[in-house]
């Protein structure tokens, strides 16, 4: 569910009490292990921490205008998330490692098993860890993954993860079919 607030206040103040204090415990663990180049603000309809246009002016290639999102909290119907960019990787079976993105897979993989050695059951998509209140997270895995992975190695990451997903499409079948539009065959969004 997006919201429409305008604030992070306004946001916190329009969930349910039990909501608005697992939310809040998540983000006093964001805030307190964030780069200092990741900013806090709404963003999508829910919390948003990105990577600014001051630090990163290329921005997002989805849309330029908007910064890098670089993780989110929300609350959803069912659930809450927490999006966590720093681990969202296609690349992360070793058949289709790239050497470029190789911090990003260690990360994920670090992730993934210090998750793993709490014992508490990781309920992830991609990027999206979904959890129905605050005991179900492994709070201190979260505050490390965002404090191991400053807006600089995003940015890095994040690039070689475009150039990897361009020189597909470049190989590709639809390649002159996206020189020609510049829209991605792999997501339909147009390329940089």
């Amino acid at each position: 569910m997006q919201s429409k607030a305008a604030t992070v206040k306004e946001y916190l103040e329009s969930l349910p009490a039990d909501r608005r204090a697992a939310m809040a415990a998540v983000r006093a663990v964001i805030l307190r292990n964030l780069d200092k180049d990741v900013e806090e603000c709404m963003s999508y309809g829910m919390i948003g921490y990105v990577v600014p246009h001051r630090v990163y002016p290329a921005g997002y290639h989805c849309n330029p205008s908007l910064p890098l999102p670089y993780a989110g909290l929300a609350s959803q119907k069912g659930y809450m998330s927490f999006y966590l960019g720093s681990v969202y990787c296609d690349c992360f079976e070793p058949k289709k490692r790239d050497p470029k993105l190789a911090k990003i897979n260690e990360h994920t993989k670090w992730f993934r098993d210090a998750w793993a050695k709490t014992g508490k059951k990781l309920n992830m998509g991609k990027s999206c860890i979904r959890f129905k209140k605050v005991e179900d997270l492994a709070l201190d895995v979260i505050g490390e993954a965002i404090g191991r992975v400053s807006a600089k190695m995003f940015i890095n990451a994040y690039e070689a993860s475009r150039a990897m997903v361009q020189g597909r499409a470049a190989k590709g079948p639809a390649a002159e079919t996206a020189a020609k539009t510049g829209v991605s065959p792999r997501r339909g969004s147009a390329q940089k």
